[in-house]
């Protein structure tokens, strides 16, 4: 696995199936003003705008498909986050913001933790979004 997401061309083909998520729905990146990245998009005759323009966190880099034109990319904390949640299922966003606004607040921890991992998100990235004690994670839901 890459510590860097990764841009890339999606393919227009019907039935291709999922192909990361479009940059325009994640919003601003930082590198997508540096140098290389311009002059990669100017290679492939596209920019930032376009529908084509895909990313994915590293921990979804093997998803891109075999032939696409990529570009590792560095995103900071708070950009990764945004691709992750942009790119995430609508039940597990909801829950990872959710995840979020708990360091805010202890009220109602537990529920929470369950219903984060009944949504199928795994433990890491709960302690990761709410911060607590690895230790204070309910078991996990059986299947």
């Amino acid at each position: 696995m890459t510590d860097d997401a990764y841009l890339f061309l999606a393919d227009s083909a019907p039935g291709s199936g999922w192909q990361g998520t479009p940059v325009s729905l994640v919003g601003e990146l930082e590198c997508l003003e540096t140098p290389a990245v311009r002059a990669w998009l100017d290679a492939h005759e596209t920019d930032a705008a376009s529908p084509a323009l895909r990313i994915v966190p590293p921990e979804q880099t093997g998803m891109i498909p075999e032939d696409a034109e990529r570009l590792p990319v560095p995103l900071d904390g708070e950009e990764l986050e945004r691709v992750r949640r942009a790119g995430a299922t609508d039940p597990v966003a909801a829950v990872e913001e959710e995840l979020l606004a708990y360091r805010d607040s202890k009220e109602g921890r537990d529920d929470l933790l369950h219903k984060a991992l009944a949504a199928g998100i795994p433990a890491h990235r709960i302690v990761e979004l709410s911060g607590v004690d690895p230790t204070a994670l309910p078991t996990p839901p059986r299947p």
